[in-house]
């Protein structure tokens, strides 16, 4: 019987008799892996399209392997695995070429995940106001979660909390009856903020579970409490469009239950919960920062509006947070 050849570490789709291409770029005789189809300038980027070839061809149990075989993470659905690994090949291979300090486009990325009164039918009558502030802090270089904030909001249209709401939310008539109006939670948010030297020593954006959030929830609630819409708030990172945008999924597949799912993870506390929520969206970030997404605002609000972000556009941090003035 014939000796079976050892899969050495960084081979790829090793069969007997054919060529091997292994992640360094080099086929099993030393030669540099070519592809007919890609004509790229520089060399690097056919080693890179050529290996892409031979992961797309792996079982689920090769690209887990593979993963294994460079300590990175192995839970996610095939085409999160094929994504992951080749990003990881992608980076390696480009660092080599041109060696970078990792920088990612900002220090620190805040996740928030508002919590609003509603009630199980919601008219088109009714208001929703901001019950829950939470902010999760994420260190983009570390890739950790660095600190917390939240705080609970005194609504003032309807102070009455349906059961609905309370059911839903866990928020209590009691939690909403001691806190403070969105003013004041809103200048404690901003001092919380201005104590990490965000928008001055460290650059910042903020990341939010789609488009609601800032452009209907915060955006009523300043209305509502007659100040201006804060400027540090005006442009985020909307995580559903990065998400489909880089794991090429339907935007049906962006809800964060699925996102979580499909890239291997159990939800993490309690459902609505604001903190929670921000603190789950904040695992689904680190998670693509690790699998080699570029996060970068995809949204803002301009005039009143919600609009897109080119992806083409400079990308600029938030500015250091100030509390808006009232408005007349």
């Amino acid at each position: 019987m014939e000796e079976q050849k050892e899969n050495r570490p960084g081979q790829l789709d090793p069969n007997p008799g054919k060529q091997r291409c292994r992640l360094d770029g080099q086929d099993s005789n030393g030669q540099h892996c070519t592809s007919s189809s890609s004509d790229f300038s520089d060399p690097v980027y056919k080693e890179i399209a050529v290996t892409n070839g031979y992961i797309n061809r792996m079982s689920r149990d090769e690209l887990r392997a593979k993963l294994a075989e460079f300590k990175l993470e192995t839970r996610g659905v095939k085409d999160v695995l094929k994504k992951r690994l080749k990003n990881y090949y992608k980076k390696q291979k480009l660092m080599q070429k041109e060696p970078t300090n990792g920088d990612s486009y900002y220090d620190y990325i805040c996740v928030i995940d508002f919590e609003a009164t509603c009630e199980e039918d919601n008219q088109p009558e009714f208001t929703h106001e901001i019950i829950e502030f939470p902010i999760v802090l994420l260190n983009t270089h570390t890739l950790e979660i660095e600190d917390t904030f939240q705080q609970y909001v005194k609504p003032e249209i309807n102070p009455q909390l349906s059961d609905f709401c309370i059911s839903l939310t866990g928020i209590t008539q009691d939690h909403v009856d001691k806190a403070d109006t969105f003013p004041q939670v809103l200048q404690n948010v901003v001092e919380w903020m201005r104590q990490r030297e965000l928008g001055t020593k460290y650059s910042y954006t903020i990341l939010t579970d789609g488009s609601w959030d800032m452009s209907k929830f915060l955006n009523i609630q300043c209305r509502i409490s007659r100040i201006k819409y804060p400027s540090f708030a005006k442009k985020w990172i909307n995580i559903r469009k990065s998400y489909g945008n880089f794991y090429k999924v339907p935007r049906n597949q962006t809800k964060l239950t699925i996102m979580l799912e499909k890239l291997g993870m159990n939800y993490d506390g309690r459902p609505h919960s604001g903190l929670d929520d921000s603190k789950n969206i904040a695992r689904i970030a680190i998670r693509m920062l690790q699998d080699g997404c570029e996060l970068r605002v995809n949204e803002k609000m301009h005039g009143g509006q919600l609009m897109t972000v080119s992806s083409s556009a400079p990308v600029e941090g938030a500015p250091a947070p100030q509390m808006p003035r009232f408005r007349n």
